[in-house]
């Protein structure tokens, strides 16, 4: 009977050793898991930005103006033939302009005004779930298209 309750006690506890591992395991690997998804978020949405930038300056250099609202930059990129005809090219890689005013992370839209009341036109991007922003509303010609994170 000793034997059979040595053996018996072996194997509970070589079950129980196997479970213990495998939560440890979980609860090292989880969170790098959710860091590494927040930084590709993150990494995805200044993606987004950049190209919600890029289409901007090519705006104001077609028409001499910022557009008042992202749905109008999407459209500019809709039908505007050099878009058409390079949007690979001018954005790096495809883009579907129905997404550009909507920031990765949650879906929502970016935050965006323009100041073209100065001498200097200038706007600001900014994303709704992060510190993440593109120029500013202060009429100074060095924040132009200057993001946060370079």
């Amino acid at each position: 009977m000793g034997q059979r309750f040595r053996v018996a006690l072996q194997i509970v506890l070589g079950i129980v050793i196997v479970i213990l591992a495998y939560y440890l395991y979980v609860s090292i690997t989880e969170p790098y898991k959710v860091i590494e998804r927040q930084k590709e978020l993150t990494r995805l949405t200044r993606e987004r930005m950049d190209d919600v930038r890029t289409a901007l300056v090519l705006y104001e250099r077609d028409r001499d103006r910022f557009p008042l609202t992202l749905d109008s930059l999407v459209m500019y990129v809709k039908t505007d033939s050099v878009f058409m005809l390079h949007a690979d090219s001018i954005f790096g890689g495809p883009v579907n302009p129905d997404s550009l005013p909507y920031s990765p992370r949650t879906g929502k839209p970016f935050e965006y005004a323009v100041n073209d009341t100065a001498k200097v036109k200038i706007y600001l991007l900014k994303d709704p779930d992060s510190d993440d922003q593109i120029g500013s509303l202060i009429p100074d010609v060095t924040l132009l298209n200057a993001a946060s994170w370079e």
